[in-house]
């Protein structure tokens, strides 16, 4: 509007006071943004100064609708189709139209005549919802508010997935406008999203499974102490990390439920020890398939190349965490290019973890079978055993990841979900961290603390032959048994040393 004289006279009485009216007419209203009946005529008339001229010449609009989404097709994978609740239109030919422009007004979409030109369109005798607007006036520098800008949900609605729509439709002849602010959703139990009330107590649940399990290894660590191995320190370490992820998860849930904003700390903390669970988690699985505290005592060179190994995987998938967080929270103060930048560096980092998730798990398979190959050649049936458990452990933890990866598949091309994700949308993540629990707390059990455990590398499993079995070595010291002068036996020394195996 630079150089174009201002035609707008500011108001001496408060907007928000003058202006209650034509909000507080139009709420639950719709004929007011809709119809052409003079109902914005008596509305306009009730401020009674300049702005009525001004707003109802040239105008430009600020629509807002809030309606709720049924089930029916919210849990479509193609959506809803609006203009069959009210908000826009579609004459069946493939003409979509939101605003009503001149092109609408000639396809016949919009019914409003020129009081509707350069708005929203909103079906009266389909919409459900609420509607509210904003004039502006079309020159001259303006900033106003909304005040009565709650939205009370309808009880015959209830649960489901609700949508907002803030719309500036004039473009020919209207103004680039700013909106700033807060919007806040809130249900009546608070401010969480309704899809995640879930995800908090699934939270809660596995950190109370992870405090439990961790309390058991513990009290067994402490029983058998003496004989205590360093794997057993590993597992420790897993689970209070397992423990410490679901803890500030739930906590990061919980306080945006109750204040409305997510506390960073929390947020992040969870991310992070969700990191180092799976990086040591993979770490420790690659150290029980070689064999440590079974067939070895020490992994030598290998345990400072899977350390490393487990450093650089932490550091990769806590980078792309934590841009990916940055790209969906802070949305509001990056550019479209800036957010553009930050999505391929994370699609480059999701590329290098992938690659060292596969290196980690040819490791795990490859170091499985060598380990269970000695072990049946030196005939340790009992430490095989233990060795068979784990890989039926592994191989059911990739089959129902195989599994639920292919169900999660169809079920996005589904045209009716079987996991309403609008709803129960946590699930489909919820369910890996239930996998990982699983096989945690089986490995868990295969090395639990035990006495002996710090011998067992050493202890050589002798198969049994008949009935007993008696191996008795006797290692002599003795002077030369040629002694032609008949010289007195001088007393040897002994030392024996026996196996006995009872079958």
């Amino acid at each position: 509007d630079e150089g174009t004289p201002s035609t707008y006279v500011p108001e001496d009485r408060d907007w928000n006071d003058d202006h209650a009216a034509v909000v507080e007419e139009s709420r639950g209203d719709d004929r007011v943004a809709n119809d052409d009946t003079g109902n914005d005529r008596r509305l306009e008339e009730e401020i009674g100064d300049n702005t009525e001229s001004a707003i109802v010449s040239g105008s430009t609009y600020v629509d807002i609708v809030l309606f709720h989404e049924p089930s029916e097709c919210a849990n479509t994978r193609l959506g809803c189709d609006w203009t069959e609740l009210g908000v826009g239109a579609n004459d069946g030919l493939g003409n979509l139209r939101w605003c009503c422009s001149d092109d609408a007004i000639g396809l016949d979409l919009c019914r409003g005549g020129a009081k509707q030109e350069g708005r929203l369109i909103v079906d009266p005798d389909k919409f459900d919802g609420q509607h509210r607007f904003l004039g502006v006036p079309p020159s001259g520098e303006w900033s106003r508010a909304v005040k009565f800008g709650m939205f009370d949900l309808k009880e015959k609605d209830g649960s489901g997935k609700y949508v907002m729509v803030v719309a500036n439709c004039n473009e020919d002849i209207g103004r680039n406008l700013t909106v700033t602010g807060e919007y806040v959703w809130k249900s009546a139990h608070g401010y969480l999203p309704g899809n995640l009330f879930g995800e908090m107590y699934f939270y809660f649940a596995v950190a109370i499974c992870y405090l439990l399990l961790f309390a058991w290894y513990v009290v067994k660590f402490s029983i058998y102490r003496d004989a205590a191995i360093p794997i057993f320190k590993w597992f420790i370490a897993t689970i209070c990390i397992g423990f410490f992820e679901s803890f500030f998860k739930c906590g990061d849930l919980w306080v945006w439920n109750v204040d409305g904003v997510r506390f960073w700390f929390s947020l992040y903390t969870g991310v992070l020890f969700g990191v180092c669970k799976r990086a040591i988690s993979r770490v420790l699985v690659v150290m029980l398939c070689l064999g440590w505290g079974v067939t070895c005592d020490t992994l030598g060179g290998k345990f400072k190349t899977l350390v490393m190994l487990g450093v650089i995987y932490a550091g990769v998938s806590a980078a792309r965490d934590v841009m990916t967080i940055i790209s969906i929270t802070e949305n509001e103060i990056l550019t479209h290019n800036q957010e553009e930048e930050i999505l391929d560096v994370v699609s480059i980092l999701t590329f290098v973890a992938a690659f060292i998730d596969v290196t980690f798990y040819l490791w795990i398979f490859d170091a499985l079978n060598q380990t269970m190959q000695y072990l049946e050649s030196m005939n340790q049936s009992r430490k095989l055993k233990r060795y068979l458990r784990l890989r039926l452990f592994l191989l059911l933890s990739v089959l129902f990841a195989v599994l639920w990866s292919v169900f999660g598949l169809v079920d996005s091309y589904n045209s009716q979900r079987m996991v309403n994700e609008e709803e129960n949308g946590w699930v489909l993540t919820a369910v890996w961290e239930v996998n990982y629990f699983v096989v945690l707390m089986g490995l868990a059990c295969l090395w639990a603390p035990e006495a002996g455990a710090k011998e067992y590398a050493y202890v050589m499993e002798l198969s049994t032959i008949g009935n007993d079995l008696e191996f008795d070595t006797t290692m002599v010291d003795s002077p030369d048994d040629d002694s032609a002068e008949g010289e007195e036996e001088e007393s040897s020394r002994e030392s024996s040393f026996s196996i006995i195996v009872h079958e």
